[in-house]
């Protein structure tokens, strides 16, 4: 009898996105307006993966933290569509632990037991995984290795379609650069945006032209800061995990690290500016994503936070066909900003503007650029045991091959690394500095040139972490 739950819950993970995108079409189409309706779609999950009636709670638990909600382990459903409908962000915490299934789980040295051995420490209970210190960085390893379900990132969508439906509401999607890609390849960035509209956005605007933004900041900071040959600097910019991996281990290497905001956290800062009252939301490859967002010196910036992989299931549970739309194309960011979407995009941007605001420079940026966990954090070792080290630059992804390697992609690193290039490559802008769409959007806030970015003090307050 273990053997048949066992299974039903190693092909229910790999099933989770299915269940979702019924749970979108139903919700969609207004078919899910009571609880009866809840408790019919836990019902044919059940049937259709041979689950037994026991491990009601456990379905129910995977249905809630697909529609945002926490687990609670009921075998019946409550108030749930009445909670999704007032909810105006997703709270923390990202990822929900559900109990009931750790049981089945005979493994041998199960991933519970090693997964976060260079973050938190997870170790496996009888009602499931449970971190046992403040170390955990919110990469969503656990979550993927995990066969069972026992860990699951909570979606962000279910909510949002109330939103979506409402003309009164203005909602901008902003995509990570690593969307390139990700769709087909036949798809443009241009038809990913028509389809954002039929969703019901306002707009989707390139994160990257934030990355340009935030780009010409941080190389103004390195031309303050680094002014001997031991000095060195850590960018802050993309990556959440590596930022916290170095703000909670590493307060030495801490001290040289960039104050300034990511550019998902711009995004949504200027538009919220430029628009007021309006929402924003951020697609893109990473779980830390969804934590970054409910940061509390952060969580009013982003509403919601989708992934690719969760965008593709939205996609084809309302049946819209990316190849057969006609794609709204735009050029908004410079190739600098697109390929922060790979490892030693950041460092290449920023020295891009550093020898052009900066090319008599006598100490010249040179840059160390490291992905994975594994190796960000043996960099760190090395930053905080050196006293003289050979780079004054230093980029840090938690991923490898950087969010092209993102745990919520839809295609390989590699391919997805070639087309990113391509893609900065086909942009008409090849620096920041030459962004004139960054130029307008200073003007709209108030300013007169790029150097404002540095120079005047409100500006600097709106892209800079408290």
């Amino acid at each position: 009898m273990i053997n048949i739950s066992l299974n039903a819950f190693t092909e229910f993970q790999r099933k989770r996105m299915e269940i979702f995108s019924e749970l979108v079409k139903r919700y969609w189409n207004g078919e899910l307006k009571e609880v009866k309706d809840l408790n019919r779609l836990a019902l044919d999950i059940k049937e259709k993966y041979e689950f037994k009636d026991k491990d009601l709670g456990f379905i129910n638990d995977q249905i809630r933290v697909a529609m945002g909600l926490e687990a609670n382990g009921n075998n019946q459903f409550g108030d749930e569509l009445n909670e999704i409908k007032k909810i105006q962000n997703i709270k923390k915490p990202v990822v929900s632990k559900i109990e009931g299934v750790c049981e089945y789980c005979h493994k041998e040295g199960c991933i519970c037991d090693n997964v976060c051995r260079y973050e938190a420490q997870i170790y496996r209970r009888k009602k499931g995984p449970v971190i046992v210190n403040d170390k955990c960085l919110s990469c969503g390893q656990c979550i993927s290795d995990c066969d069972f379900g026992a860990l699951e990132d909570k979606i962000e969508f279910i909510p949002l379609i109330d939103m979506l439906k409402n003309r009164d509401i203005n909602i901008y999607a902003t995509v990570a650069p690593a969307i390139a890609g990700q769709f087909g390849d036949h798809v443009s960035l241009g038809q990913i945006r028509t389809a954002l509209k039929l969703l019901g956005f306002q707009d989707m605007i390139e994160v990257a032209m934030f990355a340009d933004i935030l780009t010409i900041k941080e190389a103004h900071e390195f031309n303050n800061l680094v002014k001997k040959e031991d000095d060195f600097f850590l960018t802050s910019c993309c990556c959440p995990v590596w930022f916290n991996l170095t703000k909670k281990n590493y307060p030495k290497a801490f001290n040289h690290m960039s104050p300034s905001i990511s550019p998902m956290i711009a995004s949504g800062r200027i538009i919220k500016k430029l628009y007021p009252e309006s929402k924003v939301v951020f697609i893109g490859p990473c779980i830390a994503k969804k934590s970054e967002a409910k940061e509390p010196d952060l969580k009013e910036d982003i509403d919601f936070v989708l992934t690719f992989r969760e965008l593709e299931e939205i996609f084809k549970s309302l049946e819209i066909e990316l190849e057969s739309l006609d794609g709204d194309e735009k050029d908004q960011a410079s190739f600098g900003g697109r390929v922060y979407a790979r490892t030693g995009g950041v460092s290449f941007s920023v020295k891009t503007v550093v020898n052009r605001i900066a090319p008599q420079r006598l100490i010249k940026l040179k840059s160390k650029r490291v992905d994975g966990v594994k190796d960000c954090k043996k960099t760190l070792d090395y930053l905080s045991t050196r006293e003289k080290i050979e780079v004054n630059f230093v980029e840090g992804m938690g991923c490898e091959g950087g969010c092209v390697g993102g745990p919520r992609t839809n295609i390989e690193a590699n391919k997805a690394t070639k087309i990113v290039n391509e893609f900065g490559e086909d942009s008409l802008i090849m620096t920041p500095y030459d962004n004139l769409n960054v130029l307008k959007i200073l003007q709209e806030l108030g300013f007169d040139s790029m150097d404002d970015i540095v120079e005047e003090e409100s500006l600097i307050k709106l892209l800079t972490r408290e």
